[in-house]
């Protein structure tokens, strides 16, 4: 068995193996939080906060990670065929997009064919033009978030008065997956993919930046001590939270935690979790971790 690796145990092949809690006339609300891979930890967090009394199952598609790799209509494809087969399992009462590629991509599709209703996540551009008093604003996501249409439609409806900065990183999604796992990245690899958000011009400079993919928030403290300068950033996990509540409402009455934990992590590629990892996942409220495999061929092909 590899060292950097838990017993088989501790991974459980097939979604069947995830915890299920029943009452009488009532169930616990289950809350599906969706990501391409770790990112949308920093969303599960918050919803956890305003909902402790849900059954919460969190899935990486990290099959198919990253998913800017994929064109949009596989991208589409993909996100529609993985959440049919969650959903098939787990009946969520709600749905969480924690992922900002996928949300501007593909979530007409998904209340087209599901009935049950989905949040998502959008770079948080209007709080972040609210927040902001030099008028300089960055905007830093996926090299897929800052090319979208929809993206640029945000700038002109909340920011025209700012200058607004768009910052496109390949890699930073992936040092953030790495750092949870155990192998941090060195300072000269996270600041080489942050830097251009800093700007200064003749009338002042960013004070303030938009954490356009939920990955980012997982390194912050290392985005802040790279910084040549503190700026705010904006994160949009918790108004999501609270969107989730407005919709599923707050927690019910007789489902209050009882100090066990009973949320799930689904992987539908890893076949084997570090134990850095593991043990990160536990520490957020994620103690049962189960493989389902589902191919990322398989998924375009379909």
């Amino acid at each position: 068995m590899p060292t950097d690796s838990l017993p088989p145990t501790h991974l459980i092949a097939g979604a069947a193996a995830g915890p299920t809690l029943e009452g009488a006339g009532s169930r616990a609300q289950t809350v599906l939080v969706f990501d391409s891979g770790l990112g949308g930890l920093t969303v599960l967090a918050e919803v956890m906060r305003a909902r402790p009394d849900a059954r919460i199952v969190y899935a990486a598609d990290d099959a198919a990670f990253p998913y800017g790799r994929l064109s949009e209509q596989e991208l589409v494809a993909r996100v529609l065929t993985v959440m049919g087969r969650l959903i098939a399992l787990h009946a969520p009462d709600i749905v969480v997009i924690a992922c900002n590629t996928a949300s501007t991509l593909v979530l007409p599709h998904l209340r087209a064919q599901f009935t049950l209703p989905f949040v998502g996540t959008v770079p948080a551009i209007k709080p972040a033009a609210i927040a902001s008093r030099t008028r300089h604003i960055s905007i830093l996501a996926t090299p897929g978030t800052v090319e979208r249409d929809y993206t640029r439609d945000l700038i002109k409806a909340y920011a025209d008065d700012c200058l607004v900065t768009l910052v496109g990183s390949a890699n930073l999604a992936a040092l953030a997956e790495a750092e949870l796992a155990g192998s941090p990245a060195p300072d000269a690899d996270i600041l080489a993919e942050v830097e251009a958000c800093f700007v200064t011009t003749p009338i002042g400079r960013t004070d303030t930046i938009v954490l356009g993919c939920t990955h980012y928030p997982l390194i912050r403290h290392r985005i802040e001590r790279v910084a040549p300068w503190p700026v705010a950033y904006i994160d949009p996990a918790p108004a999501i939270a609270r969107r989730v509540v407005q919709l599923l409402g707050g927690p019910l009455i007789g489902h209050e935690p009882d100090g066990h934990v009973h949320g799930t992590a689904l992987f539908t590629g890893r076949t084997h979790v570090p134990v850095e990892l593991a043990r990160a996942l536990a520490a957020r409220g994620l103690p049962t971790i189960v493989h389902e495999p589902m191919p990322l061929a398989t998924a375009a092909a379909a």
